[in-house]
């Protein structure tokens, strides 16, 4: 117990009502950090010392600052910073301590008496929920998340458009070369237009395996989605002209894609297609709905897709339903099975 060096700075090593904390004094004096550690010491003596974390310092401006930097790629910032900003209007530059469960739940109302749709208050809580985890864990600056005891639920139906082969057609005919391809491409592997845009060459394509990796995902994992003849031949064919500037697989005149400009274009494809209430997204449901219906394995799905529970995957089990035929088929063969044992007992008496 004391004071210990590591590196160049000083720490201090203490007990605290049966708990060990090591406290860096961030001080490579070792007399500022004798004084700093008998300050500490004698405040414990006292009953005045208590953990103070680094987030009870800093405000929801700077959490928000470090989310955008470190865990936004730029060319899918725009969906983000609008969610940041409504929660800015509404958080200010509160400190994260004061962001407590109430105050969300206020936000929420707030937000319904604003009339915003319920999926786009469910989206701008998830944003949320995601900078206060990096917040809690990786960063280190509190202890306790206060959006952990909030339901993030605010009603919304879960969304099931899909389109058909002959809707695809149609919307494909309307689309500029770069955007067929990335139509294309969530036809066929289900990954979202943020993993289209971030899609890269080195480490994201290996045409040797025909495998696709995602190296990060919506929920921070990486998943490896194997290719279809469809899609080896597409990559075969574009890695022949591959951009010298650029290590990303997908482009719109030379320029990396944004998610930004997949959706604008893909909306506006849609127009002329007159294909109604469809969104880039319900791409990635048709994926998994062709599968689904054409009897694949719902666990299976699950991985293609990245869902972390079968709770997701699960609304695309009524796409087929012949696979529980053999579940209700059971009560025939019962059925079969008794009236074949009363006609033996019947034969049996009468002998």
């Amino acid at each position: 117990m004391g004071l210990y060096k590591r590196g160049r700075v000083w720490w201090m090593d203490f007990i605290y009502k049966g708990s060990r904390y090591r406290k860096s004094t961030e001080t490579e004096d070792r007399k500022l950090a004798q004084r700093i550690y008998d300050k500490v010491k004698g405040q414990i003596a006292e009953g005045k010392w208590f953990e103070r974390l680094p987030g009870e310092d800093k405000t929801f401006g700077e959490m928000a600052q470090r989310f955008i930097k470190e865990n936004i790629p730029s060319r899918s910032r725009n969906p983000y910073l609008a969610n940041i900003k409504t929660l800015s209007a509404f958080l200010g530059n509160r400190s994260l301590v004061e962001i407590t469960p109430k105050v969300i739940t206020e936000f929420k109302l707030k937000r319904r008496a604003d009339e915003a749709k319920p999926a786009t208050i469910n989206h701008e809580l998830v944003v949320l929920k995601r900078m206060f985890n990096l917040a809690c864990g990786e960063w280190e600056w509190l202890d306790k998340n206060p959006i952990a005891s909030v339901s993030l639920k605010v009603g919304v139906a879960k969304r099931d458009r899909w389109i058909t082969p002959e809707e695809a057609d149609q919307i494909l005919t309307c689309c500029p070369g770069w955007l067929k391809e990335a139509v294309i491409f969530a036809l066929n592997t289900g990954m979202r237009e943020g993993e289209i845009v971030d899609l890269s060459w080195k480490g994201g394509v290996d045409l040797f395996r025909k495998t696709i990796t995602v190296l990060r995902s919506k929920n921070d994992e990486k998943r490896t989605i194997p290719m279809n003849a469809k899609i080896f031949e597409m990559l075969r064919e574009k890695v022949k002209v591959r951009q010298l500037l650029s290590d990303r697989v997908f482009h719109q005149n030379s320029k990396p894609l944004t998610v930004y400009h997949i959706q604008r274009f893909f909306k506006l494809a849609c127009e002329e297609a007159g294909i109604k209430n469809l969104h880039f997204h319900d791409l990635r449901h048709t994926f998994a709905t062709r599968l689904v219906q054409a009897g694949e394995n719902l666990y299976k799905v699950q991985v293609l897709l990245g869902h972390k529970g079968a709770e997701m995957t699960q609304r695309y089990a009524h796409h087929y339903p012949e696979s529980l035929r053999g579940s209700v088929e059971i009560l025939d063969q019962l059925k079969a099975v008794t009236n074949q044992s009363q006609m033996v007992e019947r034969n049996t008496a009468s002998t």
